[in-house]
């Protein structure tokens, strides 16, 4: 009897312990991006003095504004959502074909490849070789450079693989028996079957593409109607940063504003459009991981 109760009382403490180790958690996540929007939101001379934590001391829009006026931020975004939506597609469709293609047993060269691809992980012609291939393919100064470059990623394509490896064959060998080919198994036996995977990989691509702007400065930096949203944040808070020491200019134009301020409020503004859709992803999200990381 004692024994008993001993363990009913480990296992009414555990509870407690992981609900009060999960709201830590929880609270250490948060904060940072509490507190950042608590800064964007204050007077960002006010903010220089320090002491705002999760609500703002001084309420203003003026730093949003700030960051909302500024030059070609408009085709900027435009741009940064076609090549999120168009580059998250592409890249899914190419990477789940290769995965499929790899997965399947009687392909003779599943292992090179996968081998190659776990290669080019680790290994890259660098950033020159990488420009100069690209200007002779003609990608350069174009739309083209922001989804066709990374339509393929060997990481992406093996979390695919592996998921697909834990689908039993004998799916795919009753549908040829039915006589489907390799089109049919792929479309409306594997796809179905690797939704959260496919949710997963679609969240990474369409997060890279949309915090992306080192190629935007690289390959299109001289064409303003292909220039990104993070690119044209990036030279915002590179203006602020530089103009910091005369912050008067900046106070008769705008208003009391810092890089201090403005630099929170792009951060927020780049976080969230993620920030919504990831909740809806995330049961995905966790799904497509571990299943895809088990081996029967």
């Amino acid at each position: 009897m004692e024994e008993t109760k001993k363990a009913k009382k480990k296992i009414q403490v555990f509870p407690i312990v992981n609900a009060i180790i999960m709201i830590l958690l929880v609270i250490i996540t948060l904060y940072p991006v509490l507190n950042t929007l608590a800064i964007s939101l204050n007077d960002g001379t006010d903010a220089l003095r320090g002491g705002i934590y999760l609500w703002p001391r001084k309420f203003t829009w003026k730093n949003y504004i700030t960051v909302l006026q500024k030059d070609n931020l408009l085709t900027g975004a435009y741009i940064t959502v076609s090549r999120t939506i168009i580059g998250t597609v592409l890249a899914l469709v190419s990477n789940a074909i290769l995965a499929f293609i790899i997965s399947r047993k009687r392909f003779l060269f599943k292992r090179g490849l996968s081998l190659f691809w776990v290669i080019t992980m680790y290994v890259n012609g660098g950033m020159i070789p990488t420009f100069l291939l690209y200007k002779g393919l003609g990608l350069t100064n174009s739309f083209a450079v922001y989804v066709i470059p990374g339509m393929v990623s060997a990481f992406n394509m093996l979390v695919i693989r592996t998921y697909m490896n834990g689908i039993p064959n004998s799916l795919e060998e009753s549908a040829q028996l039915d006589g489907a080919g390799y089109t049919t198994i792929f479309l409306k036996i594997y796809s179905p079957l690797c939704k959260p995977v496919y949710a997963t990989v679609a969240l990474f691509v369409a997060v890279g593409q949309w915090n992306s702007w080192f190629d935007a400065m690289l390959y299109n930096r001289m064409n303003g109607s292909l220039t990104t949203l993070q690119y044209e944040l990036m030279k915002l808070l590179s203006s602020v940063t530089n103009q910091g020491a005369s912050a008067e200019a900046m106070k008769n134009a705008i208003g009391a504003v810092t890089p201090t301020s403005v630099r929170a409020a792009a951060t927020i503004i780049t976080m969230l459009p993620i920030i919504c859709i990831y909740p809806f992803l995330q049961k995905y999200f966790v799904t497509g991981l571990t299943l895809g990381g088990v081996k029967e």
